[in-house]
Parts: structure tokens; sequence; C-alpha cells
């Protein structure tokens, strides 16, 4: 009779465990833990197999110790043979994908991942060798597949693996996405618009320059997010249950750790103190607040796409989003921004999530982290919202955007804040007088300069050109060497020079520009030692 499986029937076998005996369908290739993990954890409905970078991390995980432990002979070679190919099947030909049936949310660190993961590869190497499911006196799920490992080490290292395979997805698409907004960048280079500081008209600029920002904003995300992403490959292989390598042999964590490399062709490397590294979990905490900048970054652009979009006829309306719905169940013809609405929603929802995760990478007590289930499921819905808000806002909003040259082209017409590219020519003073009178009479600046002779038409068009207002031409005077304020303006320049040159000396040192004065803060203090 089979160990662990004591009888079969059509639909189910029995299998048994530390608690006693339960009955599993026959054809599932997961076992009696897998079973009670299902019976104890129905929390949110999003199991392992909603996940399958999970799945394939696990997996890894598995194909690589089997392949050390085939190299330093633990276990027998065609027992490891068996799980290597059993490991092959799910990785390259996807299969018993739908065999991981456990919540993401559940007690026990990870363990039932782990043991999901083990039985069911225990299983596919069952039928590699010509033997029937559940027979683990063949190949045992905990002394085979799981030989030199602990809960405690594997799964956070084929969850590291997961999360970085994860994010590789989502730059995919926030690459994407960066290309589309340049590509629009392009497309409105020459419509001219205002640029607003606090919501009030500050300076002209173009549509284009407004859309090449939102791409440069997402391209230093893309840096963040796979820098996170490459910290999270030191991983703690071969720690077992808290780092000091309990029941695996001298020799196994190198072992393990090379192969590692060659199952997944990541640069994989291990933690340099493996009890640190089993119960720390700031690489989690790192790889979230890269989610979290995104997720800002991403809301940050919604926020602006629907305020440019905002109208028509009573908004700002610089730009048309694509019409996807009608808006409103009350009022005729209303159409809303429902995709960066989405967008902006789950946003809010990555930024809880960080919340979350952060209370539990704290909670962790002495040598180790039980709450890592939670993290992995912050860190999967994350990534995944990101990843699928990306792609909507891209084919669904930003594909689509039109400009209305000639809205925005009134507003810098119309603008007071023109008068700024006049400052350096006739003074903050006067600007603000033009200011001031424009905005009580609706008059234009360049009316009441021409009006007030401030300047000539021709420099004034000059001044006010789409070149020069997107190119700014620095038109202040320069002074030259040893010219002074007090010569300028026919004062005295000697009063109170002298009492000022005693009690302090300024020695521009040329062009040098160095300062030599009573107090040196970068001098060594006798107490303290240099700074650093």
């Amino acid at each position: 009779m089979a160990q662990n499986a004591s009888s079969h029937t059509e639909k189910f076998r029995t299998e048994t465990d530390l608690l006693g005996t339960r009955d599993v369908p026959a054809e599932a290739y997961y076992g009696v833990h897998t079973v009670r993990a299902m019976e104890n954890f129905r929390i949110s409905g999003t199991t392992v197999n909603d996940v399958p970078e999970f799945i394939r991390g696990m997996v890894m995980v598995k194909k690589a110790a089997a392949i050390a432990n085939r190299r330093i002979h633990t276990i027998p070679n065609d027992v490891a043979d068996a799980i290597i190919w059993a490991c092959d099947q799910v990785l390259v030909n996807h299969r018993c994908m739908d065999q991981f049936p456990i919540d993401l949310f559940q007690g026990g660190a990870g363990t039932s991942v782990n043991m999901n993961t083990n039985e069911v590869i225990a299983n596919l190497a069952l039928e590699y060798l010509g033997y029937p499911r559940g027979r683990y006196d063949v190949v045992n799920p905990n002394d085979d597949v799981n030989q030199c490992q602990s809960t405690n080490d594997a799964y956070p290292t084929g969850f590291r693996l997961a999360v970085h395979i994860a994010l590789n997805g989502l730059l995919m698409e926030i690459d994407e996405l960066g290309h589309a907004l340049h590509d629009k960048g392009d497309e409105f280079n020459d419509v001219i618009t205002m640029g607003r500081t606090q919501l009030q008209d500050a300076v002209p600029m173009t549509l284009g320059q407004a859309f090449h920002a939102f791409a440069n904003n997402l391209a230093e995300e893309h840096q963040v997010l796979a820098n996170s992403g490459d910290k999270l490959l030191e991983v703690n292989l071969g720690a077992t249950a808290i780092g000091t390598g309990v029941n695996a042999p001298s020799g196994y964590r190198q072992a393990v750790v090379q192969a590692l490399r060659e199952v997944t062709g990541l640069e994989v490397s291990s933690a340099k103190d493996l009890i640190e590294a089993t119960s720390d979990t700031g690489g989690y905490v790192n790889a979230h607040s890269a989610l979290k900048r995104t997720a800002m970054k991403l809301s940050k652009i919604c926020n602006d796409l629907r305020l440019q979009s905002s109208g028509p006829r009573a908004g700002f309306n610089e730009i048309n989003l694509p019409e996807r719905q009608a808006g409103s169940s009350i009022m005729p013809a209303k159409v809303n921004p429902v995709i960066p609405e989405v967008v902006n929603q789950v946003c809010f929802k990555v930024f809880g999530n960080d919340v979350t995760l952060s209370m539990a990478a704290e909670a962790g007590q002495l040598q180790l982290n039980v709450m890592e289930p939670v993290i992995a499921q912050c860190l999967f819905e994350s990534i995944g919202l990101l990843r699928r808000a990306a792609m909507s806002l891209r084919t669904m909003c930003v594909d689509g955007i039109t400009a209305n040259a000639e809205v925005c082209r009134a507003y810098v017409d119309n603008s007071i804040g023109i008068v700024t590219y006049l400052n350096p020519v006739i003074g903050h003073h006067e600007g603000d007088v033009i200011g001031r009178e424009a905005a009580a009479t609706g008059r234009s600046v360049r009316e009441l300069v021409l009006e007030k002779g401030l300047l000539d038409e021709a420099e004034l068009d000059r001044i006010l050109s789409v070149d020069n207002l997107m190119h700014p031409e620095y038109r202040g005077k320069r002074y030259v060497a040893g010219e002074s304020r007090l010569t300028e303006l026919g004062l005295d320049v000697d009063a109170g020079a002298s009492k000022h040159d005693a009690d302090h000396h300024v020695d521009l040192g040329g062009d040098q520009g160095s300062v030599d004065t009573a107090t040196d803060i970068s001098a060594e203090s006798p107490e303290r030692g240099p700074l650093g």
C-alpha cells in the first residue's frame, strides 16, 4: 500500500498527513496538504492559479533544488530526473497551471504554497516513473521534492522570482504607454498653449512639451522599477528554517544558487547573511515603493488629461479624449473621461496596498515574518492592476487623443502670462502694472505695451513670436566686469564701503568664484572630527 495513500476509489484517493486523512480528487495532482489549505483559507477568492508567475517561480526553485541534490547526491538520480522532468512539464509545457487552488491569503508563512508545489511536482514525477498519484513511497513531496529546503527559504525565493518576472511584464506596458505619450508629444509639437502653475496662467508652452514630459516621467519609473526587481534576485535559498542551513549538507547552498541561475537565466545571488535574509522583507517594501511611485505618476498624468479635456464649453477644452460611453443617465450628450478616471482609482488601490504591505513587513518577529502571504497578495495585485491600467490608458485613451489647436492658441493670445517675457526689458514693476490693467480692463498685453510706449511694435513682435515663446532668448541687460548698480543710478559708490570691507572681505578670485570669509564651515572640528 502506498505511503500516505491508504485507499483509492474511482473519484477520490485518500491521503494521510500529521492530522489524519483526507479524500483528494483522484485526478488532482495536488494532495492532502493542499486540500487542508483549501478548507482553511476561503478568504479572497483569488488563488495561486490566478498568478502564473508565482507558480513558475516556485517550480523554478524545485527544479534548481533537484539539480543541486542530484549533483551532491542527496537524492537518487532517477528521482531527481523525474522531478526535473515534472518541473519542465509546468515550465515548458504549462501543465498543471490549474492545480494551485489555494487562496493567496493564508496563515503559515507560505507553507501551503510550498506544499502545494511539492505535491504537484511529486505526482507529476510519479507519472514520469509510471506510478499512480499518491505513491509517495516512490517520490515524496517532503523527502524528495523539498529535500534540503524549508518553506522559509523555498517560498520567499519563489516569491522573489515571481515578482521579478511580473515586474518585467509591467515594464513592457509602461514602456508602451511612454512611447504612445511621446508620439502624441511629437504630434502636438506645434500646438502652442498656456502652461499653468497653481491652476493660474503661467507662460506659454507647446502641448507637445506637456506630453513629452508625461513620457519622460514614465521613463524615469522604468529604471526605478527595474532596479527594484533586480534587488529581489538576492535570495536566501539554502538557509532552510531560519538561516543556519539545518538539514542541508555542505556545498548545497552554492550548488542550488548556481542551479537557480541556470534554470532562470537571471543573475541570482546568495544573500550574505542568511539569518538576516530569512527574516527581512525590505526588498518587498522597496519593490512596492517603486510601484507606488509609478502609480503616483500615472495618477498625475490622468489628472492632467481630465483637466485638459474638461468642458467642452466651460472647461479647458485643450484636448479631446476618445468617447467611450454615455456619461449620464439624466444629462443628454454628456461624455465623461472614464479611462483616466478608472486609472486614478487603480492608483488609489496601489497606495492602499502600500500601507498594507508596510504594516505586514513591520509585523515580522524574531527569525521569520509570517505575514509574507499578504505581502505577496499586495505585490501581485498592484503589479497586475498597474499593468492592465497602463494598457487601457494607452489603447483606450492616449492613442486617440486629439488637440484643439485654435482653443490652445486663443489661451496664449488672451493671456496675461505673456507679460513675463517682457520682464527683462521693461522690468518686473512695469510688468505688474501691465498685467493688472490687462486683467481689470480686458485689454491685451500687446495693446497696453504699445499704448504706453514701453516697446516698439517690431521689438514686441520679436519677443512675442511663437519661436521666442517656445525658445526664449534672454533680452535683459548684461553687465560688464566692474560695472556698478550704484553708478548706474548715480549714487555714491563709496558710502559705507569702507566699514563693510573691514568687517567682511569677499574675494571672488577672478573667475574662480572663491569666497574668503571669517568662518570656514568646512574646517575640521577639534571635538567631532571631519564630517563624513
